[in-house]
C-alpha cells in the first residue's frame, strides 16, 4: 500500500480541438523531490495500457501531466493509471471516467442584415467535437455588443 500523501491529487483530463487531450495532476503533499510518476491509459477494457509519450514536467523534472494527440475516445470509457516510484517504493492511483471536453466555437457563422427590414439573420453549425453526436445537446447564446 502507498504511504499517505504520496498519491497524486486533482487528476483531470480535458479534450480540446477535437482530438488533443491534456491530463494533469498535482504531486502528493508529502512527496520528496526525487519521486517520479508514470501515466498509463487505455480507451477500453479490450485494449492494453500504453504509457504517456509526452510528459509535462515541473521544475524538479517530476511528471505532472501528459499531452496526447489523435485521441478518439467517443463513447468509450477511458481508464487512467498513474504509478509513482521513489527509491524502490511504489505508489498507485487509478481513475476511470470519461474526460471533459472544451468545445471549439460553432462553425461557419454568417450574419446577413437587411436595411429594409431592419433585421439580421445569424446562422451557424454545431462545433466539431470528439464524442457529442446529438446536436440537440448544444445550447447557444448570442451576445450583440454594438447596436
Amino acid at each position: 500500500a502507498a504511504m499517505n500523501g504520496t498519491a497524486i491529487e486533482n487528476f483531470v483530463c480535458v479534450i480540446f480541438n477535437v482530438s488533443f487531450m491534456n491530463c494533469t495532476w498535482h504531486v502528493g503533499q508529502t512527496v520528496s523531490e526525487d519521486i517520479q510518476y508514470f501515466l498509463y491509459w487505455r480507451i477500453s477494457k479490450k485494449e492494453d495500457f500504453t504509457e504517456c509519450q509526452n510528459y509535462i514536467k515541473d521544475h524538479f523534472g517530476r511528471h505532472t501531466g501528459c499531452r496526447f494527440q489523435d485521441v478518439a475516445i467517443e463513447n468509450k470509457r477511458a481508464t487512467f493509471l498513474v504509478n509513482g516510484s521513489r527509491s524502490g517504493e511504489n505508489i498507485q492511483f487509478i481513475s476511470d471516467y470519461i474526460t471533459a471536453e472544451k468545445l471549439t466555437p460553432p462553425l461557419n457563422v454568417t450574419v446577413n442584415c437587411t436595411e429594409a427590414s431592419h433585421a439580421c439573420e445569424i446562422r451557424w453549425q454545431p462545433p466539431r467535437t470528439s464524442h457529442v453526436k446529438r446536436h440537440a445537446c448544444f445550447k447557444y447564446e448570442i451576445v450583440i455588443e454594438n447596436k
